[in-house]
């Protein structure tokens, strides 16, 4: 909760990954009932709300944004700086090395980039990402002292929806 508040107070996103849908449901309960602006995606939210919670998301109406596999490829959130993986130990498809390292690589565009994996243990997975991540910053760090260049927050403009963004019944039921 810490560290989503400082991503709050700074206009910063967060992203959290859980194992299930309904994990990501009562986890977005949870945050609600605590004061966060969130909501979730899973599999069982059509693909036009979830393009409209994305958007959401991006234009700060939500701080967190709760989902299972489908935080993995494909999002371009510069806005994000913190994600967190629950249940990074439990190996198989969704915590593979593949996996967890699309999934933290969601937060690489921002300057504060950070990746939080709760686990109870490390396994190979989680180690080879962390040592893959390090690498990739050693690497960025290295470049970026020998071209003189100060890594800058990407500012990406807010994408215009084709829908009607925050007027729909789902979406507004779900984030009171």
């Amino acid at each position: 909760m810490e560290e989503i508040q400082l991503r709050i107070e700074r206009k910063e996103r967060t992203l959290v990954t859980t194992l299930t849908k309904r994990m990501a449901e009562e986890l977005t309960e949870y945050l609600q009932n605590n004061g966060i602006n969130c909501n979730y995606i899973h599999s069982d939210v059509d693909t036009k709300e979830r393009l409209i919670i994305m958007a959401a998301l991006r234009e700060g109406e939500y701080d967190v944004l709760i989902g299972v596999n489908l935080l993995r490829e494909g999002l371009d959130l510069p806005e994000v700086s913190l994600v967190a993986i629950l249940d990074a130990d439990k190996e198989g498809f969704l915590r593979s090395h593949r996996s967890l390292t699309q999934t933290a690589g969601r937060a690489a565009r921002n300057v504060n980039g950070m990746v939080i994996m709760y686990a109870d243990h490390i396994t190979e997975s989680m180690q080879l990402t962390i040592d893959e991540t390090n690498r990739r910053r050693e690497k960025q760090l290295k470049y970026n002292e020998e071209h003189g260049i100060t890594p800058q927050q990407i500012i990406k403009a807010k994408s215009i929806n084709p829908f009607d963004m925050h007027n729909t019944e789902e979406s507004n039921r779900r984030k009171e």
